[in-house]
């Protein structure tokens, strides 16, 4: 990784949360300024949920930009202090702790929403846990994630066939592990399933591994505090399926009843209804 951009995520990482999610919000209304890409999209997901209302808007604006902001403190400040930024813990975490604790194996899924990079740095403290991860677009940004991400207990693993691997080899050890289930897959890794009434190309791993006998499956976000107080965590067991749905449905669902939740800290930005190239078209 290049010296400057590291020593720069280092010293932000000193700097008071407020402060960091002060400027990203600075941040987040710039690029919803600047791009209309990303503002037509914003736009039109928040709409097609039914959630376009000036409130909402506004906080996911804002939240987008805090995202961003806030990740020098999660990957460059010690893990137990990371870890302390979480204030509360809520909904099902007991009984999944309880779950990893007893060595069953446990799958976390923490959508877009919230800090989702501080869930697996407090799941850490309790219990070891692999995470699928996707390279990000600039490259010498990686060694800074790996390196942020991959401590303690948390070991990273590729989102690929050898990931996948690491991931099911955990899992039968009787331990965590966790990915991000709203990503767009690539082809013939998903199936469309309806999300917020719109076709939606949806991963089928997350969907598998929620049915799969002996797997206690949970959604997990981490809600972010007003003026930089730091985090709650929230933990939700899968739903139950209804009849004649399908695993992509069901998985849908469930991130949509999350998404109800805080609705202002889901990264509507994202283009969730994208085809991956080579990806057959819904039926």
């Amino acid at each position: 990784m290049h010296r400057f951009p590291r020593f720069l995520l280092g010293l932000l990482a000193k700097l008071p949360l407020r402060a960091l999610h002060a400027v990203g919000t600075v941040l987040g209304w710039l690029v919803y300024g600047i791009s209309p890409t990303y503002r037509r999209h914003l736009r039109e997901n928040l709409a097609q949920a039914g959630l376009d209302d000036a409130q909402t808007r506004r906080e996911a604006i804002a939240a987008s930009g805090q995202m961003i902001a806030e990740l020098p403190v999660l990957w460059f400040r010690p893990q137990h202090e990371v870890a302390a930024l979480v204030k509360q813990v809520g909904g099902a975490a007991d009984e999944a702790l309880a779950a990893a604790a007893a060595r069953r194996p446990v799958l976390f899924l923490a959508p877009h929403m919230g800090a989702f990079e501080v869930t697996a740095q407090y799941a850490a403290q309790h219990t070891p846990i692999t995470v699928l991860y996707r390279p990000p677009k600039i490259a010498w940004l990686e060694p800074a994630m790996r390196e942020g991400r991959a401590r303690g207990a948390v070991r990273l693993a590729p989102a690929d066939v050898s990931g996948v691997r690491e991931l099911f080899a955990a899992l039968k050890r009787g331990e965590a592990a966790g990915f991000l289930p709203d990503q767009v897959p690539g082809e013939g890794e998903g199936e469309w399933a309806d999300f917020f009434g719109r076709a939606a190309y949806t991963m089928t791993l997350a969907a598998k591994l929620m049915e799969r006998s002996g797997i206690e499956a949970f959604f997990a976000y981490a809600r972010r505090l007003p003026r930089g107080a730091g985090y709650e965590i929230i933990v939700r067991r899968v739903p139950d399926k209804i009849a004649g749905e399908s695993a992509t449905r069901r998985l849908n669902r469930g991130i949509e009843a999350l998404v109800g939740e805080c609705p202002g800290q889901y990264l509507w930005g994202y283009n969730r209804y994208k085809a991956p190239r080579g990806a057959k078209p819904r039926a």
